[in-house]
């Protein structure tokens, strides 16, 4: 019987070391896509792994390297042209998504692959 208890102990202490991660508050990188992609495509960039399905890829951000125009052009480069790169409501001046999106891949890079 004390076996059991100690292993349920654990067992929650373990779920919750686990959820207290997840419901910690972390920024969310998002970057709407100018073309939806054509299936799920996970890559790294900026540090984080994004997420991509339909016209939007999401990432937790670990930190403020992965809000930055280097990272857009990580993702322009692995999904294609952005409509938009934000977090928390902040977005990418259109210079700078401008020059992202000057590293797109072209729609016939990405159905290569």
């Amino acid at each position: 019987m004390k076996l059991q208890t100690l292993s349920a102990a654990f067992a929650a202490a373990v779920t919750l070391s686990f959820a207290g991660g997840a419901f910690a508050a972390a920024d969310v990188v998002t970057a709407k896509l100018a073309t939806p992609v054509a299936e799920k495509t996970k890559f790294i960039a900026g540090g984080a792994v994004f997420l991509c399905e339909g016209d939007a890829c999401v990432a937790s951000a670990p930190s403020s390297q992965t809000y930055a125009a280097a990272t857009c052009k990580v993702v322009a480069k692995n999904v294609g042209a952005i409509a938009s790169f934000g977090i928390g409501g902040k977005t990418l001046a259109a210079e700078k998504l401008e020059a992202c999106n000057a590293s797109a891949a072209s729609a016939t890079q990405l159905a290569g692959r």
